[in-house]
């Protein structure tokens, strides 16, 4: 199986994408979507923005690596009424089966980072997208102080070594190297633009309660647990979440648990 699948498909990511959905939604309006426009969400997941998107009108194809997200998405839109939205499996270096200039709007909030071959990433977001049209990214940013940035910091300091050749995601997250991906393929650099926004996450529960739903069903963090295990240091690593999580929290209530995330949003005039 491709690595990247295999990585999304581990546990089930529709648990911590439902502690998403809030900002998902403000996310999404702030896209000014158009009923009728035509989007693409890659890395879509369960459709945190996805679903919203098609409840503004808009005609969206959801697309993502892992089956379950994609039969989750499927799912939840059905649910919903929401014959405008469709899901199906693909891969963000390689959308071969989508058609030249086929959508007003590409969005990837979180998802195509994640991909291999950036490169590869931004000639098919391009590829993809009407002239005339936009890409808007949402990526996290590394080195960043914030939970996401620093829950990926801290699984790969457990984590075994990545493979040679291995392009980190928080790579998305830093200006300069957008800007040449985009520019490889043709985008102006006048074109591309950034904004530092903010996510966040509220979870029904305490912050170690939280960070048991990570350990649990987000890959890299289950990776990063059962390489610690091996070694002998998933208590460490489990105590090393539980104080990121209890210091980020600005709930107020014991039960509750918000935390923020600050992120890159990169906006791509094609």
């Amino acid at each position: 199986m491709n690595p990247n699948q295999a990585l999304w498909e581990k546990g089930d990511f529709t648990r911590i994408a439902a502690t998403m959905r809030e900002s998902g939604e403000e996310l999404v309006e702030s896209l000014n979507i158009k009923k009728g426009l035509k989007v693409l969400d890659v890395g879509c997941g369960d459709g945190t923005t996805a679903i919203p998107e098609a409840k503004r009108g808009a005609e969206v194809l959801g697309v993502d690596i892992a089956s379950n997200l994609v039969a989750a998405g499927n799912k939840c839109a059905k649910e919903q009424g929401l014959s405008n939205c469709k899901f199906q499996q693909g891969d963000a270096s390689n959308l071969s089966d989508l058609k030249d200039q086929s959508f007003d709007l590409v969005v990837s909030i979180f998802g195509a980072m994640f991909a291999p071959r950036p490169f590869d990433v931004a000639k098919e977001l391009v590829r993809v997208t009407k002239k005339g049209g936009r890409i808007v990214m949402g990526n996290w940013i590394p080195g960043d102080p914030t939970l996401v940035a620093q829950i990926l910091k801290i699984s790969s300091a457990y984590s075994p070594p990545p493979p040679e050749g291995f392009e980190s995601p928080m790579k998305w997250g830093v200006e300069a190297d957008v800007v040449e991906r985009f520019t490889a393929v043709g985008v102006a650099k006048a074109n591309i633009t950034f904004a530092r926004e903010t996510y966040t996450f509220n979870f029904a529960g305490t912050p170690s309660g939280f960070v048991s739903e990570f350990r649990n069903y987000y890959g890299p963090t289950m990776n990063a647990f059962e390489a610690a295990e091996k070694n002998g240091k998933a208590a460490e690593l489990q105590k090393e979440l539980d104080t990121l999580f209890s210091a980020q929290n600005i709930s107020k209530a014991k039960d509750r648990t918000a935390v923020n995330a600050t992120f890159l949003k990169v906006t791509v005039k094609v």
